[in-house]
């Protein structure tokens, strides 16, 4: 057998060579958002605390009020099928980043694959914008449910406390802009280990919460009719369903991909199985119990359940204060998560891929543009403290088109499966389905903040 003698010099600098490494060519041409913000060293294992970080969020505790919004029937079915269309639909963004990067061409951005596969304009004008609104909208609402969170546990310890929640909204934001500063995506992973394991612990006192109230006298009669008003019924429904696909929504699937050490090939899948062992067993608890408990009584927060009118306890008072501190904590690093999608743009726009990552070049620009981000979110999220209404509209407008619409596009235009296969028309439905609840839920979320608006004041103490 013959054998090759190795490249010289000349060829590699001149790209004759065909086994240069891909990589290397891949980093010199990455832009600073890229290169710092997606490093790509993770394993699968790193890939399954973030996805769960994303995922798995204490948007979670909503879902008792969506389901007292469509029932039990219709509750537990669309919970179930959301589950399974994302967990389908993540798989089918991960096999077309996966086909991309056989090609050598690796997609690390949500824009990235919109401007490869529709053509150019597709992720700045569409995708990226939507994006844009979608992660940074969720750091507004962790931010707030963080500042909630605190005043509870204040309330909880001073029952006649003067603090309003723009206060400790205030507070969160303050902790906010020192995670705000971890440099890269892959460097939260450990964060993110306990993430998962808070979301496990906030569930669980949750659901024993539920059980507890729904055991109990203190608790409201239960009632699980719906709304005899046709009209507040059907668009109770549709801001239901933006709600649920709020709550499993991501918004960030190629991000999270970039991180994965090459090759990428199964590793999402395997990320994706950790994912939604957690998602099963916190969704499913948190909403069944919650509804079990209280009935169509539900508020936007099932821990709003747990307290009466003047903030005393009707479940034993540590597990209230447990339940709130984990949410907290776990509300600090899916804040920080959201982030990464702004920080990439912003190290794109601010930094230089030329100079190292920690240079003064680099450092400064990163730390007062991270430091504006999170002011601003912070902000927004003490003048409008209503974050029930904001995660419908989100949900409605960003993560269904995201995660429910786009991902069986990508996949048909990308492969190009048989107009008579099984595939092709199950995304295609699939597409169609959720595009028209987009429209909808987007106009249900609207009509439901005109009607809370009378409610609604700057720096409300809610």
């Amino acid at each position: 057998m013959e054998t090759l003698p190795p490249p010289s010099l000349i060829e590699v600098l001149e790209g004759k060579d065909t086994k240069v490494p891909q990589e290397a060519q891949r980093q010199k041409n990455l832009d600073a958002g890229a290169l710092f913000v997606l490093k790509s060293k993770g394993s699968w294992l790193h890939c399954g605390y973030h996805l769960t970080t994303s995922i798995v969020a204490p948007a979670l505790l909503s879902l008792p009020y969506a389901l007292a919004l469509l029932g039990w029937a219709a509750g537990v079915t669309f919970l179930a099928i959301a589950a399974l269309v994302t967990f389908y639909s993540y798989n089918l963004i991960s096999l077309v980043l996966e086909h991309h990067a056989q090609l050598g061409h690796r997609q690390l951005r949500f824009r990235d694959m919109a401007n490869d596969i529709f053509g150019p304009g597709w992720g700045r004008y569409f995708v990226g914008p939507i994006q844009f609104l979608v992660c940074y909208g969720a750091v507004i609402g962790c931010t707030l449910l963080g500042g909630q969170c605190m005043k509870t546990l204040y309330l909880l310890s001073s029952p006649n406390g003067s603090m309003k929640l723009y206060e400790f909204v205030i507070y969160f934001g303050c902790f906010m802009l020192l995670l705000a500063q971890i440099p890269s995506f892959h460097s939260l992973r450990f964060i993110n280990l306990i993430s998962l394991i808070l979301c496990l612990a906030y569930s669980a006192c949750t659901t024993a919460g539920s059980i507890y109230l729904g055991n109990s006298s203190k608790g409201p009669e239960k009632d699980y009719s719906l709304s005899h008003n046709t009209q507040d019924r059907v668009f109770g429904i549709f801001n239901a369903v933006a709600i649920i696909a709020t709550t499993y929504g991501n918004g960030m699937i190629p991000e999270i991909q970039a991180t994965l050490a090459p090759p990428v090939k199964g590793k999402m899948f395997k990320g994706l199985l950790i994912c939604y062992a957690i998602v099963t067993v916190t969704f499913f608890s948190v909403a069944v119990s919650g509804y079990w408990a209280v009935g169509n009584q539900a508020q936007g927060l099932i821990l709003s359940n747990f307290l009466d009118d003047n903030n005393k306890p009707l479940v034993p008072k540590w597990l209230v204060f447990l339940a709130n501190l984990f949410s907290l904590l776990q509300l600090a690093a899916v804040a920080v998560v959201y982030l990464q999608p702004t920080n990439v743009v912003l190290e794109k726009t601010f930094g230089d891929p030329k100079s190292p990552q920690f240079s003064a070049r680099n450092v400064v620009p990163r730390l007062i543009s991270r430091s504006v981000s999170v002011t601003v979110a912070t902000t927004m999220a003490a003048m409008l403290p209503f974050f029930g209404d904001i995660n419908a509209l989100l949900g409605a407008f960003g993560f269904l088109p995201l995660d429910f619409v786009l991902p069986v596009v990508f996949f048909n235009v990308t492969f190009k499966p048989s107009k008579r296969s099984f595939v092709f028309w199950l995304n295609t439905i699939i597409a169609v389905v959720f595009s028209i609840l987009t429209v909808i839920g987007s106009v249900a979320a609207v009509r439901q903040i005109s009607l809370d608006a009378k409610d609604y004041k700057l720096f409300a103490n809610v």
